[in-house]
């Protein structure tokens, strides 16, 4: 690949600024590059802020009306008529824990799983990192959580003032619990973004599965509810140990295991380090096949 030449020449010799070269390893995520493209990061994580409410009525409240409404719906649907039990929980604080931290994880999964085929056009005109796009969407989608999360602490003060719910000591794990989800957000998004490069038709399962994997995950029903036959399935989902400690330490019920919580560490990790290398691989020839 060419190198950029950016300065004069010093005894009849160029002086290169920037060279711009292929990996040296696909597992290597060049982390000082991206440091230097950290303006770029900022921009993206701005654009993609900005462009979520630009041009709409109600601007950024959007923010909290989606959870909002998504939690009505589910009162109704989940609570009044299904009558899933909630633990003893107020429905309305369980469904809101449950969507807040779900949105979180599907937005990043999602919204990475198609980097490669949104940005198409930007990657063959440009170079920069490509890692940085779903690192962005990442971060930008931290912004939304943090909104909504907040939405999620005011409803729930009104519940710990009427001695309703309690916190527990569990809540510390919160800063992880975010990561694991950020993790293994971008981990399989980036792992579907490569994939649909060559595969078309795994954006049409995205979807599909991502619906699935919300039905397997305690979001609109606490984990105890889950036959005792079906529990050790269940258990292999990462994610529910996210949940049950979530609601664990914000609202004082269901269960807090460590290994769980370990194995969704580890497995947040593995998935990223091989997505990574996946990413890295496709990244070199994605533009011959978008």
């Amino acid at each position: 690949m060419d190198s950029i030449c950016t300065s004069g020449n010093t005894g009849g010799d160029d002086v290169w600024d920037l060279d711009i070269e292929p990996h040296a390893s696909v597992l290597s995520l060049r982390l000082g590059e991206v440091w230097r493209y950290r303006d770029l990061l900022y921009l993206f994580v701005r654009r993609d802020i900005v462009s979520f409410y630009k041009q709409t009525i109600l601007g950024p409240l959007w923010f909290f009306v989606q959870p909002l409404l998504t939690t009505s719906i589910y009162v109704l649907v989940f609570g009044r008529i299904a009558g899933l039990s909630t633990d003893g929980l107020p429905q309305v604080l369980f469904y809101l824990c449950g969507i807040t931290f779900w949105n979180y994880f599907s937005e990043c999964f999602t919204k990475t799983a198609t980097v490669f085929r949104d940005n198409a056009s930007l990657f063959g005109k440009v170079y920069f990192p490509r890692i940085i796009t779903p690192l962005s969407i990442v971060l930008s989608n931290l912004f939304r959580f943090a909104i909504q999360f907040l939405l999620f602490l005011l409803i729930a003060g009104y519940y710990y003032w009427r001695g309703e719910v309690h916190l527990q000591l569990t809540v510390l794990l919160f800063p992880l619990l975010v990561a694991i989800m950020a993790v293994l957000g971008l981990g399989l998004g980036m792992l579907f973004s490569a994939m649909t490069t060559k595969y078309r038709d795994m954006a049409f399962l995205l979807q599909f599965g991502v619906q699935l994997l919300m039905y397997a995950s305690p979001v609109i029903y606490p984990f105890s509810q889950i036959p005792e036959k079906l529990q050790p399935l269940f258990a292999w989902n990462p994610l529910v140990p996210v949940f049950e400690a979530a609601r664990h330490g914000f609202l004082g019920s269901g269960s807090v295991s460590p290994v769980g919580i370990a194995y969704s560490v580890l497995f947040s990790i593995g998935v990223f380090l091989i997505s990574t290398l996946i990413f890295n691989r496709v990244e070199r020839t994605f533009m011959d096949t978008v």
